[in-house]
């Protein structure tokens, strides 16, 4: 695993995502590292994150997070598949073309989520990408993302 995070590596213009973006001071700023295999992320929701059952996170903080660590996950998985590293260069950048999030049990609020995400079909531009996040090693949502890569010429 390398010391950045795949979000701290994207392109300046690419960084201002309300839940990865390094560079969104008022965003969540989350983040993804690559094991060569799969992405881990760790995040603790606070409790301005509450959903309608007290003491449990919003769904949509949920969904956002299973989205963001997808789109990291994606950028590695792409980049390693086409024979680079992230120390290689930079990793290329991924937009949401579809989410699907099975919420399993409630999320608490105030514990660390552990988000693991794993590329299970890569293309030339698509790749699809498997989520599960935990809290104190229960699965409380998986999800799938489908991440379409943005054309190299509008990520310089």
């Amino acid at each position: 695993m390398i010391d950045k995070a795949i979000q701290d590596l994207y392109p300046e213009e690419f960084a201002h995502c309300y839940g990865c973006g390094r560079l969104n001071t008022d965003g969540m700023q989350i983040k993804s590292y690559w094991n060569g295999e799969e992405s881990i992320c760790h995040y603790t929701p606070q409790s301005h994150y509450t959903g309608g059952f007290p003491g449990n996170a919003y769904g949509g903080l949920i969904s956002s997070l299973i989205d963001c660590h997808g789109a990291a996950t994606a950028s590695a998985a792409k980049l390693q598949d086409d024979g680079f590293s992230l120390n290689d260069r930079p990793p290329y950048r991924f937009v949401t073309a579809s989410l699907k999030v099975d919420y399993l049990k409630p999320t608490p609020l105030g514990k660390v989520l552990e988000l693991k995400g794993r590329a299970k079909e890569i293309s030339r531009r698509k790749v699809i990408v498997a989520v599960t996040l935990s809290a104190e090693g229960e699965v409380c949502a998986k999800g799938e993302c489908i991440m379409v890569q943005l054309p190299e010429d509008q990520v310089k």
